[in-house]
């Protein structure tokens, strides 16, 4: 085993969408970059075992329910036989969409000169780190460090991971669909792959600790998702807790305080998650905590000179398109440049049946409040939802605005497709854009997108097509 030291401009720890970003931004911006990265893949959570994957799984089980609905009495004239799925075929074609896109991410950070280290970083100071890597170990001092460590999944301590009791990774590489899945967590992952593996025919139950699911969005947009599972046959345990798994069965004592015993192929913990703030020293490092995380300000700044620290690390929201952002400008920064990050909203979405979009105020930010308008334009009157059957679930899509001066505070919407629309509203927000703005959009027929002109003519008193 060799020993080296190494010296560079930027250090940047994890190769997820905040670490690669600023990695790739370094590079175009000519400064002199080493990144650390001790997956297998290059992407981090999102790209190996997150967002990318779960959407391939999504898109597989949405085919396969079409193909069910066809077998079951035909569907828009269309009929079929009966579907099966083989999931070691369809989760080698999601690992081929890992791959391919691992490859890219490679050949961008080598197009950029950045230099990838493959091994796990220790810190013994705030500028220096030792990586072990498979030929060795490699001392590095840095001018500037940038933490891009991200998150993983948090465990229960009487649900531990092992066997089949899994996280959202193993549930993304499962070799057959389970007959009966319970999910332990009623927020967006759970409930995103927990309808997913519906889809595909396994027995769904949700156990949810709140008194409904997805309690982070309002009732409005969460009612349309709940319908959806209750009329396909999911099981909600809410205001339960989960306990122990043994011999098959999960405890769970039910809103009523009773002990109930489900029977489980599988149990999948989704309870969130935690920054990954262990194992790689930073308590060596000096920097100030806010809580779990490492506390930046808006220049995403630690406490420490030169020290930076992105994505999942530094807070709520833990969202890819959140690091890549604060990658992107730690980066130019460091160049030389005037950044600060302070966007107006960060959307977010959740790929659930229908799907959620959030961005900005939403009413519960507003309640009680007499300055604002708020209005809802139901998907079922715009003629591209019907036409693509997203018109009868209970989608719509809501704006909240100043009644002053008439500025767009916040959008929402719940529907089929609707994730499509989350960078028209975010741009929206982002821009200062009040109602006439969006009212003066001409906006393409046939689209969704309608729904977002329709809403905001209808907070102005004048929608057309209600």
């Amino acid at each position: 085993m060799t020993t080296q030291s190494l010296t560079t401009k930027v250090l940047i720890i994890g190769a997820g969408t905040g670490g690669y970003v600023a990695g790739i931004r370094c590079g175009q911006l000519g400064l002199e970059t080493v990144l650390v990265d001790a997956s297998e893949g290059l992407g981090g959570t999102c790209l190996n075992v997150g967002c990318i994957p779960s959407k391939a799984v999504i898109h597989a089980a949405n085919k396969f329910e079409t193909v069910a609905k066809a077998a079951n009495g035909g569907t828009l004239g269309i009929t079929a036989s009966k579907p099966s799925v083989d999931l070691k075929q369809t989760v080698e074609w999601k690992n081929g969409i890992v791959k391919k896109l691992n490859a890219g991410v490679a050949g961008l950070l080598k197009k950029a000169k950045v230099k990838v280290i493959k091994g796990w970083a220790t810190f013994s100071d705030a500028k220096t780190c030792t990586v072990k890597t498979d030929d060795g170990e490699i001392t590095i001092s840095a001018e500037h460090v940038i933490l891009a460590t991200g998150s993983e999944p948090v465990e229960l301590p009487f649900l531990p991971f092992g066997g089949d009791v899994i996280s959202s990774t193993e549930a993304l590489s499962l070799d057959k669909v389970p007959g009966k899945l319970v999910v332990v967590g009623g927020g967006y992952i759970g409930l995103e792959l927990g309808i997913a593996y519906r889809k595909l025919g396994a027995e769904v139950t949700v156990v949810e600790m709140a008194e409904r699911i997805l309690p982070l969005y309002d009732k409005a947009l969460t009612d349309p998702v709940a319908k959806w599972m209750e009329k396909h046959g999911v099981t909600l345990m809410l205001g339960a807790k989960a306990g122990g798994f043994e011999k098959g069965q999960l405890n769970v004592t039910d809103k009523d305080g009773q002990a109930v015993k489900l029977k489980a192929d599988k149990v999948l913990v989704t309870v969130g998650r935690r920054p990954r703030t262990k194992g790689w020293g930073l308590e060596n490092m000096g920097v100030a905590m806010a809580g779990p995380f490492v506390k930046i300000d808006d220049l995403c700044a630690t406490s420490m000179k030169n020290v930076w620290a992105i994505g999942d690390l530094t807070g709520e929201p833990m969202l890819a398109h959140k690091g890549s952002a604060q990658g992107e400008v730690v980066a130019e920064i460091i160049a030389g440049h005037d950044r600060r990050f302070d966007p107006v909203t960060i959307a977010a979405v959740c790929f659930t049946e229908p799907e959620i979009v959030s961005s900005g105020l939403g009413p519960n930010d507003v309640e009680g409040r007499d300055d604002v308008i708020q209005a809802v334009f139901p998907l079922m009157a715009i003629g591209r939802a019907l036409a693509i059957e997203a018109g009868d679930d209970g989608g719509f899509v809501r704006v909240i605005a100043s009644k002053t001066d008439h500025r767009l505070l916040g959008v929402q919407a719940v529907g089929q497709h609707v994730s499509e629309l989350s960078n028209s509203f975010a741009q929206m927000l982002e821009m200062g854009a009040v109602l006439e703005d969006v009212a003066g959009v001409i906006h393409v027929h046939p689209t969704l997108g309608e729904a977002f002109h329709e809403a905001s003519l209808r907070a102005l008193g004048h929608a057309i097509h209600i």
